[in-house]
């Protein structure tokens, strides 16, 4: 073999005994570390495409095995965010008196044994006026297709109203199968329940009829095992630890308005939103910062209290809350900030995922 330069400096010296020799110069330090790159490079590259291959795999099984999806339907303050929560076992969705608490479709993921389901919540079916409430109400609408099953929820209490004759006719027209949940039912007659029931089985797209309370856990579990009984086996889409798809910083100021609506209900007026404005999370402790937007000064007025104590009180609740979610030391600062025309701002709409042009 032909002899090499040698630089006088140990670590780029080649080193005796270099690849497919017994003795002589071999690779510098240089070249080795270059080779072992490479090396690690295209190793990752054929990980990198068996990974592709699983993926579009497990995409084509999803396409011909669609994953589970339940929508829950009804007029306002029927219980549907509280009957989310308690199908899957977590808070995902807020719940206020307020009506159209929910303003946009919330979905929460329930896994169980080798089958994984999608509930979707839907803002209540109403008569609207107002741009962001028609926005709302096509969101309900337009979630109803392609669903694997609707729940169909009504108040006990109540006979079938205007709104829930919309429904009914509705999924009539379509020729929906529907299942129906009767809620609130401990604070009904039976003899009403009874009258209810055979007024809903004159409609031939009711498939079955379940009588529960949302709020108590009454009947709930014979509802799911009868959901679960039904749904198609299929890929999981979300981790199985992961309960919904409602993004964190979203989720948390959710979480501050229903906070706002509990404890300010008679007085504060139902059109207010929240917004995330920073989100810094550390191993144990998350910064947030959060603004409350209002149409008027009234409202603003309202919102702070004397002294700033309904604020306070909001804060900590909001607060408790999260703590209690994440489990994480949270620090929450709260502003209110008066902006009248928010309803009108098409970026509100793109992060509720509705349409502002309906």
């Amino acid at each position: 073999q032909k002899g090499r330069l040698v630089r006088t400096w140990t670590h780029l010296e080649r080193q005796r005994g270099g690849l497919g020799f017994v003795g002589g110069p071999g690779e510098t330090q240089i070249e080795a570390d270059r080779r072992l790159i490479q090396e690690r490079i295209q190793k990752l590259e054929r990980e990198l495409d068996k990974v592709r291959k699983t993926r579009n795999l497990h995409r084509a099984g999803r396409k011909k095995v669609p994953h589970p999806v339940i929508e829950l339907v009804g007029y306002t303050n029927a219980g549907k965010s509280t009957l989310l929560n308690r199908l899957v076992g977590a808070k995902v969705s807020i719940v206020s008196r307020k009506v159209q608490t929910t303003r946009t479709k919330i979905i929460g993921i329930l896994t169980r044994g080798e089958t994984q389901v999608a509930f979707v919540d839907t803002p209540g079916i109403f008569k609207a006026k107002k741009r962001l409430d028609k926005a709302m109400l096509d969101s309900a609408w337009n979630a109803t297709k392609a669903m694997d099953m609707v729940v169909v929820l009504m108040d006990a209490n109540k006979k079938i109203t205007p709104n829930m004759l919309e429904i009914l006719n509705y999924f009539t027209k379509n020729k929906t199968g529907i299942t129906i949940a009767l809620n609130k039912i401990d604070l009904c007659k039976k003899g009403q329940l009874l009258h209810i029931c055979d007024e809903l089985k004159t409609y031939d797209i009711v498939r079955d009829i379940f009588m529960l309370s949302a709020l108590k856990g009454k009947g709930v579990d014979d509802l799911l095992n009868h959901i679960m009984a039904k749904m198609p086996f299929a890929n999981w889409m979300y981790d199985p630890e992961q309960i919904s798809d409602m993004p964190m910083r979203l989720f948390a100021a959710e979480i501050t308005r229903e906070a706002a609506y509990n404890y300010l209900h008679a007085e504060l007026p139902y059109h207010l939103t929240v917004e995330t404005e920073s989100w810094d999370e550390g191993a144990n402790l998350i910064r947030i910062s959060q603004i409350i937007y209002v149409q008027n000064g009234n409202h603003k007025s309202i919102i702070l209290g004397k002294g700033g104590q309904n604020i306070k009180r909001i804060g900590t609740a909001s607060r408790q809350q999260l703590q209690e979610i994440m489990d994480k030391k949270i620090h929450l600062n709260l502003f209110v900030k008066l902006r009248p025309n928010w309803q009108d701002d098409p970026e509100r709409y793109k992060i509720w995922d509705l349409n502002f042009n309906v």
